[in-house]
């Protein structure tokens, strides 16, 4: 399933509303209602994509890890980056994402669909419930995957205690974040993306 966004008037009135923050702002985000009326595809075996992208960059809880997967759920792209600090509006968090995308893999958008996922994996304390943030952040990831050609895929936080998939009844005890003082935070905050394929075997 794809997410386009025509940029006509008539199109836009079938959009799901976008919240407004205190400020008045409009804050772009999906509630989990929306999240899960989305219809994004389940990982087959979720254990292995999520420890491929954390052995691939050990990631610590103030880290986000973006991964392109394949047909075969192989991690083909990946890039992994500092959040940075918490926002509400999913505008920040699509650019950041775009950003990382465009640096580490061609777009598809010459395809006449999605043939690989992108998939994010969300690192912070001990929080596993949904917040408004995580809403933010689902927005970003499934308009990046639209713009860049991309299928939208699970959205999963990691933290110390292990990871969980939003969204789904599934999650793990292994692997976890690491320290919050990892690599992630040195050198200006941007860890070198992975390329290729890899298997987590």
């Amino acid at each position: 399933m794809t997410f386009g966004f025509a940029p006509t008037a008539t199109a836009s009135t079938s959009r799901p509303p976008i919240p407004a923050d205190a400020s008045g702002r409009p804050g772009r985000t999906l509630a989990p209602a929306q999240w899960a009326a989305a219809a994004i595809p389940p990982l087959r075996v979720p254990q292995e994509v999520v420890e491929a992208l954390h052995a691939l960059h050990r990631p610590t809880s103030s880290t986000a890890v973006v991964g392109v997967l394949d047909h075969d759920e192989r991690v083909c792209a990946s890039a992994s980056f500092a959040r940075g600090p918490a926002s509400g509006d999913g505008w920040v968090h699509r650019n950041a994402l775009l950003t990382q995308l465009r640096r580490v893999t061609p777009h598809d958008l010459r395809r006449r669909s999605p043939a690989r996922t992108a998939v994010l994996l969300h690192c912070r304390d001990e929080e596993t419930r949904w917040t408004e943030e995580d809403g933010a952040w689902m927005w970003g990831l499934r308009d990046a995957c639209t713009l860049h050609g991309l299928r939208c895929g699970s959205y999963i936080t990691l933290t110390a205690s292990g990871w969980q998939i939003l969204g789904e009844d599934r999650g793990g005890h292994r692997p976890g974040v690491g320290p919050a003082a990892g690599r992630a935070e040195q050198g200006g905050g941007e860890r070198p993306a992975a390329r290729g394929t890899v298997r987590a075997d």
